[in-house]
């Protein structure tokens, strides 16, 4: 069995910083692309930020400049710092990977972390 623990989140004034980690354990051989969602009260879950194995990464347009995601193979670890923070990215954020775990060898099994809370107030 595979867990994605996430840490970070919480609570910040617009224009600051946090930075979020989420930590992948368990029968792990492999990790593929890893990312970032979000669900905001009322509305649906985004991926906000995405990191393929070789380092590629995208984002959605409303984080381009201000989220930054990268990933440390060595510690199956995907971070998310987010900078100059607004209201509306007020959310649960969500870590989710590609994972080989054995179950399958055709596909990677999706793994989704606990969520955590960042409030942004203004």
């Amino acid at each position: 069995q595979v867990q994605l623990v996430e840490s970070g989140g919480g609570l910040v004034q617009a224009g600051g910083s946090l930075g979020l980690s989420c930590a992948a354990s368990g029968m792990i051989f492999s990790i593929e692309d890893m990312g970032w969602y979000r669900r905001a009260p009322g509305k649906q879950r985004e991926l906000v930020a995405a990191i393929s194995s070789g380092g590629s990464t995208n984002y959605v347009d409303s984080v381009k400049g201000r989220f930054t995601i990268s990933r440390d193979n060595t510690k199956n670890t995907v971070y998310l710092q987010m900078n100059s923070l607004k209201p509306e990215d007020t959310a649960v954020y969500y870590c989710n990977a590609g994972i080989r775990d054995g179950s399958s060898w055709s596909r990677p099994s999706r793994y989704w972390g606990q969520g955590t809370q960042v409030t942004v107030s203004s």
